[in-house]
């Protein structure tokens, strides 16, 4: 078994497409969320290692979500995405408990792995 994700996005065809990159990347997607709800409720139920969260959620936005996922016992790692470029700080993000943040239509460049599995927050 591979390193464990949950897609946090509110775009369904986003979900797929970030679950098969994972996947061709070895990693074993556990679950894809819409919400901060359904998310937390994922997270409880598989304990993946790690989230790819997006920013923009129907219910909550994503840093907010990523404070609550970082208060679990034994907490996923983190990686915020957006099609915004700008990201923020990286005093905010770990603050928030998120390891990275990677626009959108970087993710297919970047190595998630090490994001992933990288010692930190």
């Amino acid at each position: 078994m591979g390193f464990t994700v949950l897609v946090v996005d509110d775009d369904a065809a986003f979900r797929r497409v970030a679950g098969r990159l994972l996947a061709v990347r070895g990693f074993e997607v556990v679950d894809a969320a819409a919400d901060g709800s359904e998310a937390m409720a994922a997270i409880r139920a598989h304990r993946p290692g790690g989230v790819l969260l997006d920013v923009n959620l129907p219910d909550t936005d994503g840093l907010t979500l990523a404070r609550e996922i970082h208060r679990e016992p034994e907490p996923p790692a983190v990686v915020l995405t957006s099609t915004d470029h700008h990201g923020y700080p990286e005093q905010t993000l770990t603050g928030a408990g998120v390891r990275a943040f990677v626009p959108k239509d970087q993710l297919v460049g970047t190595d998630l792995a090490a994001l992933f599995t990288a010692p930190g927050t």
